[in-house]
């Protein structure tokens, strides 16, 4: 079931419609962390944006002083002040992230003391921000929730683990005084019904990015010809943080090996001294000459990147929101193999991905089974296509959102009222 929405305290208003399209509320976005840029929440959160104003709301953008300005009508983009020495703010949670967030909050408070709101969308841990404001001001908010904030502070920070009970009742908090809670998976919808089982809520899961690459004149981008003539080719396309499950692949490849010797694994993405870290580990296990590390490619490269693997790999170790990366990888023509974890499960099943255990033996093992089978590779990604088209897809995320908005929309008329 890919949207569901559950009744909150007292009943929906009469036929669920709320307020029609183009009445042009004012909504205020909060999204901590650099914007733009081409990477997981950034990308999700633009997708909101674009419902948000096409719908012919005025959106006025909250955001970390990173990032490329977007240019969308009835949009304008707000930042933080520089903070000296804080700059390549990664993902998750981070020190870095805490400072950013301060200003956030300051920032907030000049704007809505200028500006009336009729609504605020907080993405991530701006939901504190808003639940604040919310308090005082009683303008109502949105949580966008795309993952899990305690369990990112307790895997940063393992020492904090002690607090983490104190940690789940403040995100209940959040979760309780929202007008509703927009969820990317089925493992964060879960988490929002523990604190509050009759909140509003919607999956709205994330989307393949390929209809929208503008490629043509890239296709003789990404993967240099070499590499791919060299043998088959499984690739990842992403971030090299360690949840990513980089460590794992780079063990689980030697096991590719010894059953196909010509293999290649091409590792897309990451910054200079994570690329440095994994080349070491891929020398010192004696795979450096089939291990290739092409560092970050611009979206638009995605095709071509794509069309030279035969498998696209996603190692993940830890987390419960789905990458980005998966829905992609799914609409690719190539076939996916991913760890057997819910970040994976809760979208991928047998039928359009190759799943194995996080384990370097049964992952190794997985790999080189579909490397050696074309029409094992072309089953699944025959399947994973035709589900892609019908679940993940840009027009489906605005359908989903469409839904959920036209509730939230009426609930926060009869609050104005």
């Amino acid at each position: 079931m890919p949207y569901h929405v559950l009744p909150d305290n007292g009943p929906h208003p009469a036929g669920g419609t709320g307020t029609s399209r183009g009445s042009g509320v004012n909504i205020l976005l909060l999204a901590p962390h650099p914007f733009f840029q081409v990477r997981g929440t950034p990308l999700a959160v633009r997708t909101i944006l674009e419902f948000l104003c096409s719908r012919g709301h005025h959106v006025d953008v909250l955001t970390f002083h990173e990032g490329e300005d977007v240019n969308l009508p009835n949009c304008r983009i707000h930042r933080i002040a520089r903070i000296p020495g804080i700059r390549n703010i990664r993902p998750g949670f981070s020190l870095k992230k805490v400072l950013c967030d301060w200003l956030m909050l300051l920032k907030c408070i000049r704007l809505i003391k200028r500006k009336r709101y009729d609504l605020i969308h907080a993405v991530e841990e701006s939901a504190f921000i808003a639940a604040g404001v919310e308090a005082v001001t009683r303008i109502p908010y949105v949580y966008d929730m795309d993952s899990s904030l305690v369990e990112q502070m307790v895997d940063t920070f393992p020492k904090l683990r002690w607090v983490s009970a104190a940690l789940r009742q403040c995100e209940g908090f959040v979760i309780r005084r929202s007008l509703g809670v927009l969820t990317v998976c089925t493992a964060l919808a879960t988490i929002v019904h523990g604190h509050a089982p009759r909140k509003l809520v919607a999956r709205v899961e994330d989307t393949t990015l390929l209809p929208y690459i503008d490629h043509p004149s890239n296709s003789g981008a990404g993967v240099p010809p070499e590499i791919a003539e060299l043998g088959p080719v499984a690739m990842y396309v992403g971030n090299l943080e360690r949840y990513q499950g980089i460590d794992l692949l780079l063990h689980a490849f030697r096991y590719v090996l010894e059953a196909v010797p010509n293999a290649q694994l091409v590792i897309v993405g990451g910054r200079p001294e994570d690329i440095s870290r994994y080349q070491v580990l891929a020398r010192a296990g004696g795979d450096g000459d089939h291990v290739h590390f092409l560092g970050p490619r611009p979206i638009s490269h995605l095709p071509a990147l794509f069309k030279h693997a035969d498998v696209l790999v996603s190692p993940r170790l830890k987390g419960v929101n789905t990458p980005m990366k998966i829905y992609s990888y799914l609409d690719s023509g190539a076939a996916v193999l991913a760890t057997r974890l819910p970040t994976h499960t809760q979208v991928l099943d047998q039928r359009i991905a190759y799943l194995v255990e996080p384990e370097p033996e049964a992952l190794g093992r997985g790999l080189a089974e579909l490397l050696k089978d074309p029409d094992l590779r072309a089953q699944l990604a025959m399947e994973a296509k035709r589900h892609v088209q019908e679940e993940y897809t840009r027009e489906a995320a605005h359908r989903k959102l469409g839904k959920f908005y036209s509730l939230v929309e009426s609930r926060a008329a009869e609050i104005r009222s």
